[in-house]
């Protein structure tokens, strides 16, 4: 079915329910980055796969929000599907709250399906409507009932981790919680979040690409939880352990009418931030709702010590696919065909070498020369490109291991002299990687604070990325992990969080040329505690990531002598954690690009 014949049908469905307007944004029923097939909505509906954005449908009009990363690839998607694109961000594009109030009449429906937008998102809108006698209609899946061949809502198996991994048992986690709803004075709390779920859990599965997690909701009561879920995602044993420590599972459906039958007056904990609207507006008007920040978000971006433990090896064993990769390639690029697509699945084979590796943690960004520019670019078998030994690929790349989650980021030259344009933009990144790594500063700083050292040598330049410098990072769950955060930019209703020993942040400045060259050079850091004194408590960074820079387009002379004193220490620790695991030939190559500048 073409495009254009879907959007009819749904307008049809849209009139049948007296709704003018309809919203279809890029999620699922648990506000999860990645989503399974069951939940492209959006995609279906517009034949754009890029993995954020969002369509309004009214009877005249439809339309596409996505941001700058996918514009390129909108513009080809939608040609001769009648959907405008609207690219968000850029002077003159209304946003799409700006669209709805000019285009949906006083009285009339904005219609969208109450399990894929927040409460909070769904309050919001509801009182924008409610100023224009408007009205919000969340009881409809219309894209359900135009999708005829939808793909089947999918529950994998599913596992316990074990607590030599997670540092903290079920039973502990779960006493924390009851003891946050002690503190509130509430009977149960309800958590629908994903990875939240798994981690207060330790469990683990397959339902969402590249993040580790069950399709899951769990509530959690004073002397017992109860868990939504597939009906046979779990086995025996691990039901048996589960039931143990208090946790009975329902199935994943029954969320909705176990909700209905809470008591009248009830205090109920929730985070309207994360919480699909539908679960919400179940609830008796009398019960007694509580909005709150779930905790766990903190709790689990706060690494213990086992888990800090494993993600160091797992980062040794990251660095040596990684590393092993960038020898290959340098060896073989000129002298065998090789495209964006087959470098990254190269780059898989010497993961799966490794210990404990369980599949990527994203999808590889692989950018040679202009597409390394597009900022979060996937190469497609239409844009696949041929790499020569002339510019730069930008390969952003990850993996999931029982040990942890990787995420790392090098820009590699596969020519023989770069350009000085090259090498000068290359330097400003990463010297802004290396000054990041060691900042030092007083406890009670946010990533918004220390952004400065990031950006400072390419705002010299009079140049900037947009997008933030570094994300939080989950422990074998997910790769972007609230609330740390390293952005100038702040955004949302929450503070930004204040560095804590024990969270992991990637830091990753970079640059885009377009139509030339993307640089990125990204690691993993991990928040440590420098010295105290009478000023207070300071803090600083340690690299998880161990992979050397590319030196043929460093610029020695552009940096200071702290700066190449921190390469030159970063890269001797470098060859000293890899050498072991390396082939003569390839720890040759290693000594050389480790040498001090």
């Amino acid at each position: 079915m073409k495009i254009q014949e879907r959007i009819t049908q749904l307008r049809q469905k849209m009139a049948e329910a007296s709704i003018d307007m309809y919203w279809i944004p890029t999620n699922d029923f648990h506000g999860s980055e990645y989503i399974s097939d069951y939940f492209k909505t959006r995609e279906f509906i517009s034949g754009f796969d890029g993995s954020a954005g969002t369509v309004i449908v009214t009877q005249e009009q439809a339309g596409l929000w996505t941001d700058g990363r996918y514009f390129l690839q909108a513009e080809t998607q939608l040609k001769g599907s009648g959907i405008t694109l609207y690219k968000s961000g850029q002077e003159g594009v209304p946003r799409e709250i700006e669209f709805i109030e000019e285009n949906l009449g006083r009285g009339q429906t904005l219609g969208c399906d109450g399990r894929m937008v927040s409460a909070e998102w769904a309050e919001n809108m509801q009182k924008r409507l409610e100023t224009r006698n408007g009205r919000l209609d969340l009881s409809r899946d219309l894209i359900g009932d135009v999708w005829a061949d939808r793909p089947l809502l999918e529950h994998r198996k599913a596992w316990l981790l074990e607590e030599r991994y997670t540092g903290e048992s079920r039973a502990s986690k779960l006493n924390r919680l009851r003891e946050f709803l002690d503190k509130w004075n509430a009977a149960r709390m309800i958590i629908t979040t994903l990875d939240d779920i798994a981690w207060i859990l330790n469990i683990r599965g397959e339902d969402i690409p590249y993040n580790p997690v069950v399709l899951s909701y769990l509530i959690v009561e004073k002397e017992s939880c109860v868990l939504f879920a597939g009906e046979t995602v779990f086995d025996r044993k691990s039901r048996e352990a589960l039931a143990k420590d208090g946790v009975f599972l329902k199935q994943y459906g029954e969320i909705i009418s176990y909700v209905s039958l809470f008591e009248d007056g009830e205090r109920i904990l929730v985070d309207k931030h994360r919480i699909n609207a539908s679960i919400l507006n179940t609830f008796s008007k009398k019960a007694n709702i509580v909005d709150v920040v779930t905790p766990t978000v903190l709790w689990k971006a706060v690494k213990n010590p086992t888990e800090i433990a494993n993600m160091k090896e797992a980062h040794i064993c990251d660095g040596v696919a990684v590393t092993k990769f960038i020898y290959w390639l340098k060896q073989n690029i000129g002298k065998a065909p090789l495209t964006e697509r087959t470098v990254s699945e190269k780059l898989e084979e010497f993961r799966r070498q490794g210990k404990h590796y369980m599949g990527a943690s994203f999808d590889t960004i692989a950018g040679y020369a202009e597409h390394g520019a597009i900022v979060h670019y996937s190469a497609t078998e239409e844009t696949d490109a041929s790499l020569r030994p002339e510019n730069f690929l930008l390969l952003d790349t990850g993996g999931q291991y029982l040990e942890g989650t990787t995420d790392i980021t090098r820009t590699i030259w596969l020519g023989q002299e770069a350009s000085r344009e090259q090498k000068t933009y290359y330097t400003a990144v990463l010297r802004g990687n290396l000054n990041l790594c060691a900042a030092k500063f007083l406890y009670g700083c946010s990533g918004a604070a220390l952004d400065y050292a990031a950006r400072r040598p390419l705002w010299d330049l009079g140049c900037d990325f947009n997008h933030g410098t570094g994300h939080g990072v989950g422990y074998f769950l997910n790769v972007h992990e609230e609330p740390n955060r390293i952005c100038f930019r702040i955004s949302g209703r929450e503070k930004p969080a204040v560095f804590e020993a024990g969270m992991i942040t990637s830091d990753e400045p970079g640059v885009y040329l377009e139509g030339k060259f993307g640089i990125r050079l990204e690691n993993l850091l991990l928040c440590v505690k420098r010295e105290k004194n009478d000023f207070g408590q300071f803090m600083g960074f340690e690299p998880l990531t161990f992979v050397p820079f590319d030196r043929k387009v460093i610029d020695a002379g552009q940096m200071d002598e702290k700066e190449r004193s921190l390469l030159n220490a970063y890269h001797k620790r470098v060859f000293e954690v890899l050498e072991k695991y390396l082939e003569a030939d390839e720890r040759e190559w290693l000594a050389k690009e480790c040498a001090p500048l």
